[in-house]
């Protein structure tokens, strides 16, 4: 379909005032209050005991978080792409779970499951404390950003299709030495966005987590957590500002990553 240039223009303009409205205009916001009593004032801010403590404790859920998404994201792709069983039409409906689910929803099932009085809150008698503790956060963090990586890697095994595999395993190749050197080269950009959006997801997580986690600096709170403490808790608005600028460019490298990983991606093709 041809559009005049007056329809052009016109959608250009309302697409780009769109953009400025809600997201470049508080994006503005939050760097000018963040840098508007200079950059030592922001260095300062971030470098307190309890940033400090949140980005570490962020950075750890990431690190735990991807490796288990990846092992599980591949094994439950494979399942979907080359399986044929009972149940794979509602497996893929449970992928999709966490797109539908509120966050917070996720944090009262894992209370009801985990906390005082739940399923398993007798673990807790035994030294296993799940609920306002790392494994809480890092149970919300997983099942968040659960589908990136199936739906990443999932259309590219489907996209491969299984002619290669097929011929490794008649010259001989066992079913790990076909994933290996076959499976996984294949599917290596698929994985890769699907890291980046995984890490991306868990790095920006508030909902689950807050309804896990004790919220104490030091303790239980993430660089999204510190945000929110300081800016509803301590009235520290600069402070808050300060955090979620950080928080801002830690996504800007996971975005430019990632679009330096489709220029690779591209030049390879």
């Amino acid at each position: 379909m041809k559009l005049s240039a007056f329809t052009r223009i016109s959608l250009r303009t309302v697409a780009l005032g769109y953009l400025f409205l809600l997201l470049l205009v508080p994006i503005g916001v939050i760097l000018y209050r963040t840098f508007e009593n200079g950059i030592m004032a922001f260095v300062e801010s971030i470098s307190t005991p309890a940033a400090i403590s949140a980005l570490n404790l962020s950075l750890l859920i990431v690190a735990i978080v991807v490796p288990l998404n990846v092992v599980f994201g591949i094994a439950v792709a494979l399942a979907l792409v080359r399986g044929r069983f009972p149940g794979r039409s509602l497996l893929q409906s449970v992928v999709d779970l966490p797109f539908a689910v509120s966050p917070i929803v996720v944090g009262v099932a894992l209370i009801m499951l985990w906390g005082a009085g739940g399923w398993f809150g007798g673990l807790e008698s035994l030294g296993f404390t799940v609920i306002f503790g790392l494994p809480g956060m890092v149970f919300a963090t997983i099942f968040v950003t659960l589908p990136f990586v199936v739906r990443e890697v999932e259309p590219v095994l489907h996209e491969i299709g299984e002619e290669q595999e097929q011929a490794a395993a008649t010259l001989g190749a066992n079913a790990w030495q076909t994933f290996w050197r076959i499976t996984l080269p294949a599917i290596r950009w698929g994985l890769t966005y699907g890291i980046v959006l995984t890490v991306a997801r868990a790095l920006g997580e508030f909902g689950a987590v807050i309804m896990v986690s004790s919220g104490f600096p030091g303790v239980s709170q993430t660089l999204t957590l510190l945000v929110h403490a300081r800016y509803i808790d301590d009235h520290n608005t600069f402070g808050a500002y300060s955090a979620a600028t950080l928080l801002m460019a830690i996504a800007v490298l996971v975005l430019l990553l990632m679009t330096l990983l489709d220029r690779k991606r591209s030049a390879d093709q």
